[in-house]
């Protein structure tokens, strides 16, 4: 499966006591794809395998975190980028919500921003996250 993650209303280079923000995927350890957070929008792709393990459906890949059950792609938020990346945040798309899991290509799209004008993150839900 292609998780494509659509990203929206970003909360701005600047927001609270962090400056040069940044947003990517997290792949493994690392961030992925960083997009400043002053831009109009992002995206980001990722595959999944998606298989049956004891006729349960289960997800693996190189940006799927947490364990087996409770697995999710993380959004993550630093300041700076490359080697001075640091975050200091991150927002969980459990995969377990995607509505049909068979499909080839599954759409996130994300409000980036909370209802303070930070960076959302903890575990995402509607309606800061809708599925297509």
């Amino acid at each position: 499966m292609r998780l494509v993650i659509e990203g929206h209303h970003l909360p701005g280079r600047s927001c609270g006591c962090y400056d040069d923000v940044h947003v990517g995927v997290q792949v493994r350890r690392d961030p992925a794809d960083l997009v400043a957070a002053d831009a109009e929008s992002a995206t980001w792709e990722v595959e999944v395998e998606v298989v049956d393990r004891d006729g349960e459906t289960d997800f693996r890949g190189p940006a799927v975190q947490g364990r087996r059950g409770e697995r999710f792609v993380y959004l993550t938020w630093g300041e700076g980028v490359g080697e001075a990346f640091t975050m200091f945040r991150r927002a969980k798309l459990m995969l377990s919500d995607v509505p049909d899991p068979a499909e080839p290509i599954v759409t996130a799209r994300v409000d980036l921003t909370d209802e303070a004008g930070m960076p959302r993150c903890a575990r995402l839900r509607p309606p800061a996250l809708g599925w297509a």
